[in-house]
């Protein structure tokens, strides 16, 4: 498990001194760390780096260092991004250029240090954001990290106070994705800005805007269908390429059978398993569809069924985070994942996350407001009015009325928070929603004048997914999401969703541009896979559990939610026409991580 922790301290100031000293030295005596970069007032250290994989990459003359994995942006072949190494050029460039030609010339998921000529520690978080970055301080001294978990055990320190106006948000929203989060002094580095690491001069100096590249359609469809095959196999066979032997997750659904027809270009079967979960009687059994895919490719496929007795007791041992978990997309998974994966010798689980973001799988008709906003009146919006009545299953007409009210929307920061919140107490609801400029990701606020379609496809792809598993920690593999490459993310942010929706389908156009990578019936198919019943079905087996956390936690203590609500919710058979499964997994999630946050820290051995 890759981890890393930098740490910048004023050397005239005697408390961050100390800090400095008793952080390194715990670093120094752990077995699992290395100094990965040292300089006047400024270390970085990094755990589990593997070559290929999790790199350290030195700039010259001790001028920063960027941890994780890089690809070149234009390769010459498949080959050239199997173990990247910079070149003297290359280094020479990042350093000088403070970071910007990492974000112009490669691509990949990594953090790099870069420090200022001023002796200033500063950051860079790559545009995905796929490892994760917070800051904090401690006696002043600043300190940077992936894992919150590392530095409170190494220093034996207690966890940050809760930040309840975040929680509070974090409840009604969803995973924040600001610069907030929901530990006070804890915030969140935000991807594609070099930010300073002791918060002195300027504010942080944006590289890469999501945004920039939402405002720039320019394709028609079969430029826009040719650019993203040839993008989505490059990047999947770059990360590909990292890993040798690996498990791909393959669901049955369009996203995952795009990665295995990408990785049966140019490389044999053998090389990496698919894994297939299932749940027999529920919306869950993929299994057909898994099959034909992986019959297609020539591939091994692993079928495994969820775990029917998972225990949500599971869930109170989550690890110390600056955000709180959820257990949702691992339930159930997660351990039947580590034993594949090791019996396969693989370091990491592929899966198709970002798909629907991606290729644009929601059932609304934005795309023809869309298309109005960008186009006006004319003969392109009729075409495109029948399509988004396709897609979002209304007459034409009510689709065209749609399209003229809605091309005049004008984005905010709660507009992307489509989030069903039953359970909140309605003054507690109403608060959170006066915050939500406070919790929102800069991309989303900076985004108000795109298109209705485009600023909600925005607004969902600019949360990374989790790195880690909070709940099982070292003994998961790692998760990699081949979809979410900068390349990939900046072209389906750059082509319309009308274009991305032509025909009035979700995922049109990669369905065109995959059509001979896919089985027919995964190309055509319309219906898709869910965990609805299966997270019910786990409910109502620890309907005790789930009542006893949420009607005397810290949740209905601090006034968060509803305690009639929740208790209504929690019956004998909860419905999910009361509130969403899902809402009240979250509200469980977020209660186990309160009260491991109030448990007191256990120190680790060196």
């Amino acid at each position: 498990m890759f981890r890393y922790i930098g740490f910048s301290w004023a050397a005239a100031d005697a408390a961050q001194s100390d800090l400095a000293e008793r952080l390194d030295q715990a670093l120094r005596s752990h077995k699992d760390w290395d100094q990965a970069f040292c300089t006047t007032g400024l270390r970085v250290y990094t755990a589990g780096t593997l070559h290929g994989i999790n790199d350290v990459h030195a700039l010259p003359s001790n001028s920063g260092v960027v941890l994780g994995r890089l690809f070149r942006r234009r390769a010459l072949a498949p080959g050239d991004q199997a173990e990247l190494t910079l070149t003297e050029a290359e280094a020479q460039h990042i350093a000088q250029s403070e970071g910007r030609a990492l974000i112009d010339r490669f691509w990949g998921r990594y953090v790099a240090f870069l420090p200022a000529s001023t002796g200033e520690g500063r950051v860079l978080r790559d545009p995905t954001g796929a490892l994760p970055c917070f800051r904090m301080e401690v006696q002043g001294a600043a300190i940077v990290l992936s894992r919150l978990e590392d530095l409170l055990s190494l220093l034996n320190i207690p966890s940050p106070p809760v930040n309840w106006d975040a929680a509070a948000a974090h409840l009604l929203f969803g995973r924040l994705d600001g610069r907030e989060t929901t530990l006070e002094g804890v915030t969140q580095m935000i991807s594609g800005e070099l930010t300073s690491m002791n918060g002195h001069g300027s504010g942080p100096l944006r590289l890469w805007s999501a945004a920039d590249f939402a405002r720039r359609p320019l394709m028609d469809s079969s430029d826009a269908a040719r650019v993203l095959r040839e993008t989505a196999v490059d990047c999947v066979q770059g990360w590909a390429s990292s890993y040798d032997p690996f498990v791909l997750r393959l669901s049955g659904g369009v996203d995952s059978a795009i990665l295995l027809g990408c990785l049966g270009l140019r490389r044999t079967p053998s090389k990496f398993a698919c894994l297939n979960y299932h749940a027999l009687g529920t919306d869950s059994d993929e299994r057909p569809y898994a099959r034909l895919a992986a019959r297609r490719a020539g591939a091994t496929l692993i079928e495994r069924s969820l775990d029917d007795q998972f225990r949500l007791e599971e869930v109170l041992n989550v690890t110390r985070t600056p955000l709180p978990a959820n257990y949702l997309g691992g339930m159930g998974t997660a351990r039947t994942d580590a034993d594949v994966a090791a019996a396969h010798r693989a370091s990491a689980i592929f899966t198709g996350a970002g798909g629907d973001q991606l290729f644009f799988e929601f059932r609304r008709t934005w795309p023809a407001a869309d298309y109005l906003k960008l186009h006006g009146f004319g003969l392109g919006l009729l075409e495109a009015s029948l399509d988004s009545a396709r897609l979002g299953k209304v007459s034409f007409w009510k689709a065209f009325r749609l399209a003229v009210t809605d091309q005049a929307f004008r984005g905010g920061p709660a507009n992307g928070a489509d989030r069903f919140s039953t359970l909140m107490r309605s003054q507690a609801r109403e608060a959170a929603a006066r915050t939500a400029e406070r919790f929102s990701h800069p991309s989303r606020l900076d985004a108000s004048d795109l298109p209705i379609g485009k600023f909600h496809q925005l607004g969902m792809l600019i949360s990374p997914f989790e790195y880690y598993n909070h709940y099982l920690c070292g003994a998961s593999p790692e998760l990699v999401h081949p979809l979410m490459s900068q390349p990939l993310l900046e072209l389906c942010l750059a082509i319309p969703t009308y274009v991305l929706t032509q025909g009035g389908r979700g995922r049109a156009l990669a369905r065109m541009a995959f059509a001979d990578y896919l089985p027919v019936e995964i190309s055509t198919r319309r219906s898709k896979g869910g965990m609805d019943m299966y997270a019910t079905a786990i409910l109502q087996r620890n309907l005790p559990f789930a009542r006893e956390l949420l009607l005397d936690g810290l949740l209905a203590r601090q006034g968060l939610l509803d305690r009639p609500r929740v208790e209504a919710a929690l019956t004998d058979r909860p419905s999910s026409a009361a509130t969403y499964i899902s809402e009240i997994h979250a509200c469980i999630a977020t209660e186990a991580w309160l009260q491991r946050m109030a448990a007191p820290v256990v120190r680790r051995p060196a």
